[in-house]
C-alpha cells in the first residue's frame, strides 16, 4: 500500500518562493515515477511536473517550466517541488502521485495519491 504524505503549502505573495515535499512509503519506489498535479477551484485536475526515479529525468507542464522545479532524494523516498516566482495563478491545491515507470500527464493513470496541500499565492 504506497502512502503519499505531502507537506510545505501556505500563503505567499507573488513572486515568491515555496518548496513542497511529498514522503512515500508503502513499498520500494526504484521503479515508479512521481508527479506534481494541481486543483484550482473549479478546474480540472492539472499535471505540473513529473520525475522518474530510476533515470532521474524530468518534465514540466509549459505553465510552470522555468519557474518549478522537481527533485528527489531516493534515501528518503521523497519528492519535492521547488515553486520560485510565483503567480497568482499558481494557486491551488497541489498533489503528489505515483504510479509505476513513467509520468503521464493524464491524473486519471496515477492509483496513488496524497492528501493534497494547499498553496495560496496573493496578489
Amino acid at each position: 500500500q504506497v502512502q503519499l504524505v505531502e507537506s510545505g503549502g501556505g500563503l505567499v505573495q507573488a513572486g515568491g518562493s515555496l518548496r513542497l515535499s511529498c514522503a512515500a512509503s508503502g513499498r520500494t519506489f526504484t521503479n515508479y515515477a512521481m508527479a506534481w498535479f494541481r486543483q484550482a477551484p473549479g478546474k480540472e485536475r492539472e499535471f505540473v511536473a513529473g520525475i522518474s526515479w530510476r533515470s532521474g529525468n524530468t518534465y514540466y507542464a509549459d505553465s510552470v517550466k522555468g519557474r518549478f522545479t522537481i527533485s528527489g532524494d531516493n534515501a528518503k523516498n521523497t519528492v519535492y517541488l521547488q515553486m520560485s516566482s510565483l503567480k497568482f495563478e499558481d494557486t491551488a491545491v497541489y498533489y503528489c502521485a505515483a504510479r509505476t515507470y513513467y509520468y503521464p500527464q493524464s491524473s486519471r493513470e496515477y492509483d496513488n495519491w496524497g492528501q493534497g496541500t494547499q498553496v495560496t499565492v496573493s496578489s
